[in-house]
């Protein structure tokens, strides 16, 4: 480029190559755009094919509903004639008329289904059956009118349903036969049981039975509308049964068991054979059965041994599920297996084992485990007395009195559920099992005292104990995680070896792949409408929930419960003066020792637990010793000296958290000295030492600062109350001077930084408490001093032209001598003529307004200066 041009001639070369380069971009930019779409052509998508209009209603639709109102109609005429005109007819037109409209409705379908009108057949065979019940009524009330009501209904209900099931049998196109055969079904034997007078446990049985052969159809039918019925029907007649049951093994055992194990066998049998329902079907069994064998257990032992006995019946109800499952080559719950035992890969096994399908074990483990679980919730509430209890006072502290323990009345065999509970739990090899097993023993430890009743000693030593084993794990859960069944990773066989990863695990080839994708691989799916080009698709990442690891569980598990113990045990220590030395001191020394050996946050936690009762073994001393409250709270702040020394040499987390929380305690102190003030000052001026040593650390020099320097400006400002100085410039200037060092150097550092983030506070801080004091003071000395500060400020200002210092020592010069002048202007005014001050103003704006312009200018000139300033 030619730089001898003129800029004018150079600028407009300048502008002309510049607009060749954006056309040339231009050009490229859509050369480009064409390459890609040559490339990477997206695939076409067809085009959807037109709908067909959607009508308000198909032709089927409409049949059905004229069929259907047409069969209303006529069951509505059929049911008028038979209960209304069926007086004005005699004996033979009577049976003429129901035979032949009966018959005629019955064998109308057979017609109309050979000409394939099966909606009209199913509305006429509706009719025909509603007829039919019309006919047993009829039959009722003309030749049997002596009958008893409910035995003629249910043999009516028993022919009916043989009847309908003929029918639809012989006419297999119709659908609604069948479906209302089932629901006669249910009738027989119920209302046969209650024409026979029986009782609750006949009508039982009679529902268990009519429930079996519901479930016998839900097996052997084919049509789902039948199969419906019936379970519908099985649900109904079977719950109640099975409740009728569950309610007389609480008042008569021995009739009420063998309800309810008939019932579990007919509900076990439904599950075995459909495995749609295994799993439902063998848990409704197996709380049958619990509940039998569980009533006749409580009417042979005494009351406190009822619960337990329920808890033992479900583990051994959920121990099925430790029996083998059926066989890999078994395709159905229903397959037959060899009587040997054999399995199709020529191994042998027990046949119970063999035979037993997946979803019967499941129900029946889920059962008892329900069972068991409701055991542990039974034996809970000793739990809670013993954890809860020591918190709720009703004696005084360290009086020496005992309270008794609460629930000292509930059954003694509550901690020995727990115990069973956790020995099954930690015998399965899992982690929710371990971590469930490690809860359990800790409530039967926490329980224990309460059961047995347990004296003071034995029950502060037993929960130092507890919280000591289980702190304990909390640092080491290596021994808990023993045994422990890993598991695998998706898309890996259980117990298969951990495949090799890392920097230095070996790669796998790489290969082409030779065919279509199997079904569930990661390949990458084809192209489709919509896809950018050919092959592509986008693949989201398959997120995998965050695995646990064993000993952070456990761990977590016991931590929870160790520091529970330990605060139950300090709030039961309270009752003597040396219990409670030997509770703080033993909980100070677990939580130092999991602050110093835990992980993750249970060292913070542990940290924050130890600096609480250091504070509280603190209180104890001062309390032993007969401190009064302000020597107690000097006391108090050897927990924040301890936690600042501590600090320095704790790794960052654990600092931070002890440090906050013996900041608190210093707080606490505060407010406990602050009934005296002399020795609040003492008191702040300690913490500000404190704060101030631990502004030495780098990592704490801002915050700490500050944090001292306030410290020994609210201990300056007590002291001086206390002296009963009044003086507001004895307050402010401890305030002012270090500010304005601070200020100063600052400015020193950083000359660009603004006089009000250096100066202003600093100044603000003495002149305006001054200022105020001036306007109310008689005397002259402080209105003298205040206006020879505000000058010596603002001349400051104007020569190193600092804005705070200008505007501050101004304003408070001009309010300071407004306030010394006022009264000779005052008196001035008043000894001149009425008429001479408006004079003077309507000169004064006279001179303004001349001026205007002039003095516009100079004001504008003036705020420009001032805002050059710094």
């Amino acid at each position: 480029m030619d730089n001898s041009l003129p800029p004018a001639d150079e600028l407009v070369l300048v502008d002309r190559e510049l607009a060749q380069l954006d056309a040339r971009r231009s050009q490229l930019l859509a050369r480009r755009a064409w390459l890609i779409r040559v490339l990477h052509a997206p695939v076409a998508s067809a085009a959807p094919p037109p709908r067909p209009p959607v009508a308000d209603s198909t032709p089927r639709s409409a049949q059905n509903v004229l069929l259907t109102l047409g069969g209303t109609l006529l069951t509505i005429a059929a049911i008028a004639f038979t209960l209304v005109s069926w007086g004005s007819m005699g004996i033979g037109g009577r049976a003429a008329v129901l035979s032949a409209v009966t018959a005629a409705a019955l064998v109308a379908p057979v017609a109309l289904l050979r000409r394939s009108l099966v909606s009209t057949a199913e509305a006429v065979a509706a009719l025909g059956m509603v007829l039919m019940v019309l006919d047993a009524y009829a039959l009722h009330r003309v030749a049997l009118p002596d009958t008893d009501g409910l035995g003629y209904a249910a043999v009516a209900a028993a022919v009916l349903a043989a009847a309908w099931t003929a029918y639809g049998s012989a006419l297999s196109r119709l659908r609604l036969p069948l479906p209302v055969a089932a629901a006669a079904g249910q009738l027989p034997l119920p209302l046969g049981v209650l024409a026979a007078g029986g009782g609750p446990t006949a009508f039982a049985w009679a529902a268990l039975l009519t429930a079996a052969a519901d479930g016998a159809v839900v097996l052997w039918a084919r049509s789902a509308p039948v199969r419906i019925t019936a379970v519908t029907g099985a649900v109904a007649l079977g719950g109640w049964a099975l409740l009728t049951g569950g309610l007389l093994s609480f008042t008569s055992p021995w009739d009420g068991a063998p309800l309810l194990l008939a019932g579990a066998a007919v509900t076990l049998y439904v599950a075995w054979r459909g495995p749609a329902l295994a799993v439902a079907a063998s848990a409704v069994a197996g709380l049958a059965a619990v509940t039998a064998v569980g009533g006749l257990l409580r009417a042979a032992v005494p009351a406190d041994w009822a619960v337990p006995g329920y808890v033992l019946c479900g583990l051994a109800t959920a121990s099925v599920w430790w029996l083998r499952a059926a066989t890999a080559g078994t395709t159905s719950a229903s397959a037959p297996v060899p009587e040997t035992g054999a399995r199709p890969d020529g191994s042998t096994a027990d046949l119970a084992g063999a035979r037993l399908p997946a979803g019967v074990r499941l129900g029946l483990a889920c059962a008892g485990a329900a069972t068991a679980a409701l055991g542990v919730v039974w034996a809970l509430p000793p739990v809670a007395a013993g954890l809860l209890g020591p918190l709720a006072r009703t004696t005084e502290v360290w009086s020496g009195e005992h309270a008794e323990h609460a629930l000292a009345s509930y059954p003694g065999t509550a901690v020995l559920v727990l115990a069973v509970a956790a020995a099954v739990l930690a015998a399965l090899p899992r982690l929710w099992a371990r971590c469930g097993a490690l809860a359990l023993v800790w409530a039967f430890l926490t329980a224990l005292p309460v059961s047995l009743g347990l004296p003071f000693a034995a029950t502060l030593s037993l929960q130092l104990l507890t919280s000591a084993a289980a702190l304990w794990i909390a640092v080491r859960p290596g021994p808990a995680t023993r045994g422990l069944r890993t598991s695998a990773a998706p898309g890996e066989r259980s117990g298969a070896p951990a495949t090799e990863s890392g920097p230095g695990a070996p790669t796998p080839p790489v290969t082409a792949p030779s065919g279509p994708p199997a079904a569930g691989s990661s390949a990458p799916p084809a192209a489709g409408p919509g896809a950018p080009w050919p092959g592509w698709a986008a693949v989201r990442p398959r997120t995998q929930a965050p695995v646990i690891a064993p000993g952070t569980a456990l761990g977590w598990s016991a931590y929870a419960g160790g520091l529970a113990s330990a605060v139950s045990a300090v709030a039961l220590a309270l009752d003597v003066r040396v219990a409670t030395f030997l509770a703080l001191g033993v909980v100070l020394a677990l939580c130092s020792a999991v602050a110093v050996l835990g992980v993750d946050a249970r060292r913070v936690v542990s940290a924050c637990a130890a600096v609480l009762t250091a504070t509280g073994l603190v209180f104890a001393v001062a309390a032993a010793g007969g401190f009064e409250d302000h020597w107690t709270a000097l006391a108090l702040l050897l927990v924040p000296a301890a936690t600042a020394a501590l600090g320095a040499r704790a790794p960052r987390p654990v600092a931070l958290a002890i440090e906050i929380t013996g900041g608190t305690v210093g707080l606490l102190a505060l407010g406990i000295a602050a009934s005296r003030p002399a020795f609040l000052a003492l008191a702040l001026a300690l913490g500000g030492v404190i704060a101030a040593a631990t502004a030495v650390r780098p990592e704490r020099r801002r915050f700490a600062a500050w944090t001292a320097a306030a410290l020994f400006l609210s201990a300056t400002w007590v002291r001086l109350a206390v002296w009963g100085v009044a003086t507001p410039e004895a307050y402010t200037l401890p305030v002012t001077v270090p500010a304005l060092v601070v200020g100063f150097l600052r400015r020193r550092r950083d000359p660009e930084a603004s006089s009000w983030t250096a100066y202003g506070p600093g100044l603000a801080a003495t002149l305006l408490p001054s200022l105020f004091a001036a306007w109310t003071d008689p005397e002259w000395v402080r209105p003298l001093v205040l206006g020879v500060a505000a000058l010596v400020v603002t001349l400051l200002g104007a020569r190193f032209r600092l804005q705070a210092l200008l505007v501050l020592g101004g304003t408070v010069l001009a309010l300071d001598g407004l306030h010394e002048l006022a009264p000779y202007v005052v008196q001035a005014v008043g000894a001149l003529p009425r008429w001479l001050p408006p004079a003077l103003a309507g000169l004064l704006l006279l001179a303004v307004g001349a001026t205007y312009e002039q003095r516009l200018r100079d004001a504008r000139r003036l705020r420009d200066r001032v805002a050059r300033m710094r």
